[in-house]
Order: structure tokens, then sequence, then C-alpha cells
């Protein structure tokens, strides 16, 4: 059974972690895939939030956020939406380069393509869409190494 959730946040970085939330109280998948959704996606989607608040939209507090989730069987997909001109992702230095080691940038979208196993942006580059493929044979509970199974 699929779940669709969309949300149109203010340009406040305060209503992330509340958003973040009402997404992953409402995940069904997040039960049989707790701590692949907990860690990564919670991560990312925070990112990408945070990203077009303080960058797309340039922290202007009469600017929007679009939130789009769809929770399928087998994946989770979400796509972020900001009011900006957009970026060329491909300009952006990559930070575990020895000369960008230093350098503050960069990092959250290294982040986001490092735990998700997509991560696509629209040809304007104001909208960057996450996808975490959902095991098929995840345990209950956290998915913890070792845990106890049949």
């Amino acid at each position: 059974m699929e779940t669709e959730l969309v949300l149109e946040l203010p340009n406040d970085l305060r209503q992330i972690e509340h958003a973040v939330e009402y997404v992953m109280e409402r995940c069904t998948a997040c039960q049989a895939h707790g701590r692949k959704l907990r860690l990564n996606f919670r991560v990312s989607l925070t990112e990408a939030l945070s990203n077009a608040m303080l960058y797309g939209n340039a922290r202007d507090p009469h600017k929007r956020v679009r939130v789009e989730v769809i929770v399928g069987e087998k994946e989770i997909t979400a796509k972020v939406t900001d009011e900006g001109p957009g970026f060329d992702p491909g300009e952006v230095p990559d930070p575990t380069e020895p000369d960008n080691l230093e350098k503050g940038g960069g990092r959250g979208l290294f982040l986001m393509r490092e735990l998700m196993d997509e991560v696509r942006y629209n040809e304007r580059g104001n909208q960057v869409t996450l996808v975490l493929r959902l095991d098929s044979d995840a345990e209950e509970g956290d998915g913890d190494e070792g845990a106890a199974g049949a």
C-alpha cells in the first residue's frame, strides 16, 4: 500500500524538525525498515530541507518549501522543491577532495548522495528527489546486525 504526503512549509528552519517527524510518524514502512529510515532518510530529508531554506530560498521568510513523499513497499521517495533560482549540483566542490577538506560547502549534498540510493535534481536545480530502496527481507525492529532471528 502506497502512502503519499504533501507538505507546504514556511521558509523557517524551526519547521524542519517538525516536518521530518511528521513524515516519519506517517511512514508505515518505517517499522520494518527502522534503522535505515531513521538514519539515512531522516538525515537526507533534513539536509534537503535545510539546503532549500538556506540556499535555495536564501532565508527569505516570504518563500515556501514543498515536500512530497511517497512511501511504497519497495522504496520511499521524497521531492523537496524551493522557490529559488536553482543551482548546478555539478558545480559544488567535492568536500572529500584534499583542497576542499577545510571548506564548508558541499557536505550536505555529499551526505545525501552517500545515504540515499538515488539523488536527482530537476533541470532548474530547485528540486531534489531522494530515493531510498527498502530491502524486501527487512527484519522487524531496527535491523541491527546480530538480531535474534529464526
